[in-house]
């Protein structure tokens, strides 16, 4: 890719917050443990451990998403949103996006990614391509609820969470396979 295309730069500002991880980190190349398995590969479609701090005073709820820009797609891929995460929450252990995960039970919901299937879809980029970004942000929101139906798009999710935003927290790790010999 000649120009990498950062979907984030184009939004309103908001202040950024820390994130971090036990499982990934910014740049560097995801394990197995958050590829997937989806076409035959050793991934096991695993969220990766998540924790915050430094958020805006007056944060009501976070969200999480991961989202790949380089996907060849015109719209990118969204592997991951889950969404109305009390503020009390400011972790996440590696599983919780799986879709019986009991992340959800507290009250929080996720929606399908762009796969279909509801919860963390790991990465899996065509082989041979230049490594792919997997966005992974909390977005600290002013409000408790988004009102987000299950049945909505990760992108109705996005224009929800711009209209909420109070900040931002991000880590994009990379994944790559090599071409076929």
């Amino acid at each position: 890719m000649s120009q990498l295309h950062d979907p984030y730069s184009a939004l309103p500002p908001v202040p950024a917050f820390r994130l971090r991880s036990a499982d990934i980190a910014d740049g560097e190349t995801l394990g197995v443990a958050q590829t997937s398995a989806i076409f035959g590969g050793p991934g096991r479609d695993r969220s990766p451990h998540l924790a915050w701090d430094g958020h805006p005073p007056g944060t009501a709820s976070f969200a999480v998403t991961c989202f790949d820009p380089d996907a060849l797609t015109v719209s990118g891929f969204w592997h991951w949103a889950l969404y109305d995460l009390p503020a009390s929450v400011t972790e996440l252990p590696a599983g919780a996006g799986d879709a019986d995960g009991d992340v959800t039970s507290a009250g929080v919901r996720m929606l399908a990614n762009d796969a279909g299937r509801r919860g963390y879809l790991g990465a899996a980029p065509p082989p041979g391509e230049a490594p792919h970004r997997y966005m992974f942000v909390v977005h600290a929101l002013d409000v408790p609820t988004l009102g987000v139906a299950l049945d909505a798009t990760p992108a109705w999710l996005g224009f929800r969470l711009v209209a909420h935003a109070l900040g931002r927290a991000r880590l994009s790790p990379v994944f790559g396979l090599p071409a076929p010999s």
